[in-house]
């Protein structure tokens, strides 16, 4: 039988501080980094669902919804929303944080996981239970990403 592991089990949360060497020459943070913050976070929720190592298979597209300054406090929040059989969908949330605690939303982003053995193959995951409506809808959004990656696959993407 399937292992099941809930989504609260691997969500993750972690901070940064925005330093001069994250800032690009707008002054603003270095697309770049924001997204190797997002690929090493959703490595971790996948890691911790899987209970294996995984490779990033997938990001779905990046749009950068507000600046974020030197010295600012950035968070990112990640946790599981679909799994297939090797592969995971987790999101990645990534927020501005200011001194009070405001946090103001950066960029979501679904990247696909896959769970691999030593030799690079894919290995099967445990299940996921969904267990508020939240979670649910996610798990349906996972389900239509899922198939418009295929999509986009056939295409040449």
């Amino acid at each position: 039988m399937r292992k099941m592991k809930h989504v609260a089990d691997s969500r993750t949360e972690q901070t940064y501080l925005v330093m001069q060497r994250h800032i690009n020459g707008y002054g603003r943070l270095f697309g770049g980094q924001l997204m190797m913050w997002i690929d090493e976070l959703g490595g971790i929720v996948a890691k911790r669902h899987a209970e294996r190592e995984v490779t990033t298979a997938c990001i779905d597209q990046m749009n950068f919804k507000n600046a974020v300054y030197i010295n600012d406090m950035v968070v990112l929040i990640g946790r599981m929303t679909h799994v297939g059989r090797s592969s995971m969908e987790v999101r990645v949330d990534s927020y501005a944080e200011s001194l009070d605690s405001t946090r103001r939303l950066i960029n979501t982003a679904y990247l696909v996981e896959v769970a691999i053995d030593q030799d690079g193959n894919g290995v099967e995951v445990p299940g996921l239970i969904c267990e508020t409506a939240e979670q649910k809808i996610e798990w349906e959004g996972g389900e239509r990403r899922y198939q418009l990656r295929r999509e986009r696959k056939k295409e040449g993407f």
